[in-house]
């Protein structure tokens, strides 16, 4: 019989132990990138507003 090792998920085989680690893994990686929008299409879809060097602030003329 194969040796059982004791994991978060019970006594598990040491193959499964590594897959649960994997998916664990990946798990969190794509919970952080959903966080950060880093596959969000809407960030990328939104205009990006560049001031020339002219433009600066818009002050009225109080005259």
């Amino acid at each position: 019989m194969a040796v059982m090792i004791h994991s978060k998920y019970g006594y598990e085989p040491p193959e499964w132990v590594q897959a649960d680690s994997r998916l664990d893994k990946w798990c969190k990686d794509k919970r952080r990138a959903n966080k950060h929008g880093a596959f969000s299409l809407e960030n990328k879809a939104k205009p990006v507003y560049q001031a020339s060097q002219c433009d600066g602030f818009k002050l009225e003329n109080k005259g």
